[in-house]
């Protein structure tokens, strides 16, 4: 008895490893991690991952064949050639990918950054500012959201041809700039932050936009990160719009030049794979890298039901 009264409180503290590991994976003290319910959930989303990774492992596969092996039939995985890069090396040669991975990552660049600063803008007027006529802006900013980008093409395109931007960079740019979708989560994000906390800094004699940038950006790091993300892999894959817009080939970006390639390689399957693969490595790595952010993003805004 003397002995467990001066046992230290660091040491009776001191968490058993299955109970870390418990917190860890979101368990309750004495739950059990092989429960039907969560083995069976657990392999719902092993078999949902192998379906979406599958038709990118065949074009990765298909990528690394000969021409033959690629349109043979019957369809195998394995060539009986043996794997080549012949076809990544001809798409490099004859193609234009450096210059058309180079113009989507400008376009693609440009477009989340003015998208970022627009978004957060009036976001945070709509969250913050009381003006006339706030209610009835902010919801026909929503019904935008239903409107097919499709319809919005030949207007865009004839001013874009009256402000002799058509085959530029910005021509491809503006028209992208404008995501009501994007202002929305940013609202609904910008709703939860303290307004304590930006009544405090006006206190101390910080303006509207001192406040928005010194207080309201820095809380909002994950959010911003994921619109980032979405906005950009978004202007990355578009197509038709620049496929519009531009016409010259210097301007091209990644998915209209792929086409291109396409068309002028016919039935090829492995070089048009090569050039898909090639197109998807940017996103995947953007992804890998920004993954953790992503996940917050969802976790903060309606995507995660809160």
């Amino acid at each position: 008895m003397t002995a467990i009264a001066t046992e230290p409180a660091a040491a009776r503290t001191v968490r058993h490893p299955r109970n870390r590991f418990a917190e860890r994976a979101g368990l309750r003290i004495g739950e059990r991690f092989a429960s039907p319910g969560r083995i069976g959930a657990l392999v719902a989303l092993v078999v949902l991952a192998v379906l979406w990774l599958l038709p990118f492992l065949w074009a990765l596969v298909t990528s690394f064949k000969s021409e033959t092996d690629a349109a043979a039939t019957p369809v195998s995985f394995f060539p009986k050639d043996g794997f080549t890069a012949d076809a990544y090396a001809n798409v490099l040669r004859e193609g234009n990918i450096p210059l058309w991975t180079w113009n989507s990552l400008i376009t693609a660049t440009a477009i989340t950054v003015i998208t970022l600063v627009v978004s957060s803008l009036a976001a945070y007027g709509f969250s913050r500012l009381d003006f006339t006529g706030r209610r009835w802006l902010f919801w026909g900013m929503i019904a935008s959201i239903i409107i097919p980008p499709q319809v919005l093409i030949v207007p865009l395109f004839y001013e874009m041809l009256t402000l002799n931007l058509v085959d530029t960079y910005w021509a491809v740019i503006l028209p992208q700039v404008v995501a009501p979708a994007m202002v929305f989560i940013l609202k609904k994000f910008f709703d939860q932050v303290p307004v304590e906390l930006e009544d405090a800094a006006r206190i101390d004699g910080a303006g509207r936009l001192r406040v928005f940038w010194s207080i309201v950006l820095p809380l909002s790091r994950p959010i911003l990160a994921a619109v980032a993300i979405f906005v950009f892999i978004a202007a990355w894959n578009n197509f038709l719009w620049p496929f519009i817009a531009t016409s010259d080939s210097s301007l091209m970006t990644l998915p209209v030049g792929l086409q291109t390639v396409k068309s002028a390689y016919g039935l090829q399957y492995a070089q048009v794979m090569a050039s898909a693969v090639l197109a998807a490595i940017p996103l995947v790595v953007v992804f890998l890298f920004f993954q953790r952010q992503i996940i917050r993003g969802f976790a903060t805004t309606g995507f995660g039901g809160q």
